[in-house]
């Protein structure tokens, strides 16, 4: 290790004056910054209660880039004002404690490495990192109550030093990669909470208890259901649910319904016995609360299909389920999770951007994956990228894998890729990685029989997908959305990153230091580079690809893994030619 590498991990150097930080003033991307350049700020110093953290790295989002062009009008800061109150952006980060307030002291000790959680819930409230809370993007942070003693606990968690920092600050993507396979969908109704059952004729429903499975709802809501099925709902003797009786629902009763019953909050299971009318199904799915769950229990499919706010299945984790036996316990506890069906086969669509590789690459290294797998996308040297990093994995296990870009190749080639690796079947898994609702819609019918959707793609609320939710309780089909992770899922793909069992490194495409981060933002929304871009806060150098290293930096260059990927090596010869202590 070079003496400036070693005396920079044991900060023996003197702190600048000034710390250098992109903050947002306005929404746009060509507004990031003050003319394309960091502010200078004063170097911050805690208070009692606060640590300051060096930034040692940090990966630039493609969320960063819709915080920054959406501006104000971004859900997690609505109505903020940038001007006065500026954000510093950016949640990716691999962190080094410099110094600690009194309190912390004793439990946060100078040249100790960290990651963040950047899901911070505070009093119930959420104050992400890098949204609300200043973020990475910049050299120095400070942070404070909210991180150090949130609701749950420290959202810092430590990081040993045998990774390099690109690859701790890499783990916060790929831990929503993790958490995406980690969703667990209710087995019941949500106790507490409001229920809507929906008659649409006929009998022959049963609910065995499902009502008041873990809990009775707090208010049930009964609209023309039957008296043969009604008297089957509730069995318990001492159900506290508050029982309202009415009749039979047009779509134009349901808003109004949902506003007088829960408080415009939305339903957090409804019901649908027979065999719905699509513009009634439509209408019910805008009153869906968030968490919400809507069953649907008939063995008929409906006349077209419907308008599904794609959006709100993947930020609001709506889960649309079925069955076709007539019990509404089927619909719930047949509902599978959301990991891959071992040995199974899987679609990932979109598969060759940052993320996309990063699920690729996992279930090309699990020991149960999938067994065939397609992966689609429409940029070829995106794709070629993919599958030289997932080339070992792919022939260590024997996975069948194929690489097909629909666009250059048709419709016709992408039907027979379909059909050669499922027989006909469909596949078990479709994970969406492309925030594109015809995709969406497109793919549900080369879902198998309990195969599953995960639109794991950032697509906004409000985005409408024309699907067939028949399909939910007629294949026994079911669309999840995934945003986000727990501490806990962060502490574990933390360990199988210090493990090596996900080599977080691979993701990375392209280094650039603080001055780069504007341009990085760019690349990112631009889609430049086939993998991660990671900034190196404490040094100055332009954005460069790593393959172009060859010719800039060769002597960094020369550490790359076959030329290509990142290593620790290549790291510590960047940060020992490029830092200036």
């Amino acid at each position: 290790m070079s003496d400036i590498i070693d005396d920079y991990k044991k900060l023996k150097f003197a702190l600048p004056e000034k710390n250098l930080a992109w903050r947002m003033r306005e929404a746009g991307v060509e507004y990031f910054g003050r003319t394309g350049k960091p502010d200078e700020l004063l170097m911050p110093k805690p208070n009692r209660d606060q640590l300051l953290l060096r930034v040692d790295a940090i990966g630039i989002c493609f969320s960063d880039v819709k915080l920054i062009t959406q501006g104000s009008t971004h859900p997690r800061i609505t109505g903020r004002d940038l001007a006065k109150n500026p954000v510093i952006p950016g949640h990716e980060v691999s962190l080094t404690v410099i110094e600690a307030g009194d309190d912390w002291k004793e439990k946060y000790k100078p040249g100790k490495r960290y990651i963040v959680q950047a899901d911070v819930y505070f009093n119930g409230v959420n104050v992400a990192f890098g949204y609300v809370l200043p973020g990475g993007m910049q050299q120095f942070v400070l942070v404070g109550e909210q991180i150090l003693h949130g609701d749950e606990g420290s959202y810092l968690i430590p990081v040993n030093s045998d990774i390099s920092y690109a690859e701790a600050a890499l783990v916060e993507p790929w831990t929503c990669v993790v958490a995406a396979y980690r969703i667990h969908p209710r087995k019941h109704i949500k106790p507490g909470g409001y229920t809507l059952v929906v008659g649409m004729g006929g009998g022959g429903f049963t609910f065995d208890g499902a009502i008041c499975a873990d809990g009775a709802p707090r208010k049930l809501v009964l609209a023309g259901v039957s008296e043969s099925v009604k008297s089957g709902i509730c069995t318990c003797e001492e159900c506290s649910v508050e029982v309202i009786e009415i009749g039979k629902l047009k779509p134009e009763d349901v808003k109004p319904l949902m506003q007088e019953r829960t408080g415009a909050r939305g339903f957090d299971d409804i019901i649908v016995l027979g065999a719905p009318d699509a513009d009634l199904i439509e209408a019910l799915g805008e009153a869906l609360a968030k968490n919400a769950v809507m069953a649907i229990v008939a063995n008929e499919p409906m006349s077209r299909p419907v308008q599904v706010d794609v959006g709100r299945v993947h930020y609001d984790y709506i889960d649309y389920i079925g069955a076709n036996t007539g019990s509404v316990t089927d619909a719930y506890v047949k509902s599978r999770d959301s990991e891959l069906i071992p040995n199974g086969t899987a679609w990932f669509i979109g598969a060759a951007g940052p993320m996309g590789q990063m699920h690729v690459l996992r279930a090309a290294k699990m020991k149960n994956g999938p067994k065939k797998m397609l992966c689609t996308d429409v940029d070829n040297t995106r794709l070629e990228y993919l599958k030289a990093g997932i080339a070992d994995d792919i022939s260590a296990s024997g996975i069948e894998v194929i690489f097909l870009n629909p666009i250059e190749s048709g419709t016709n080639a992408l039907k027979s890729a379909i059909h050669g690796l499922t027989g006909g079947k469909g596949f078990d898994d479709i994970i969406v990685l492309a925030p594109v609702a015809a995709l969406i819609a497109g793919a549900v019918e080369y879902l198998a029989d309990g195969g599953l959707m995960n639109i794991f793609a950032g697509i906004p609320r409000g985005t409408m997908a024309n699907m067939d939710l028949s399909a939910t309780y007629m294949k026994g089909n079911r669309f999840v959305g995934s945003s986000g992770s727990r501490p806990q899922d962060m502490v574990d793909t933390l360990a199988y990153t210090q493990s090596g069992e996900l080599p977080t490194r691979n993701s990375m495409a392209a280094v650039g230091g603080i001055d780069a981060m504007a341009e990085g933002v760019r690349a990112v929304k631009d889609a430049r580079f086939p993998g991660k871009i990671v900034i190196f806060p404490q040094i100055k150098m332009s954005l460069t690809a790593l393959t172009d290293l060859k010719e800039t930096m060769p002597n960094v260059h020369a550490k790359l893994k076959d030329g290509t990927f990142w290593t620790k090596e290549a790291e510590d010869e960047l940060l020992s030619s490029k830092l200036e202590l």
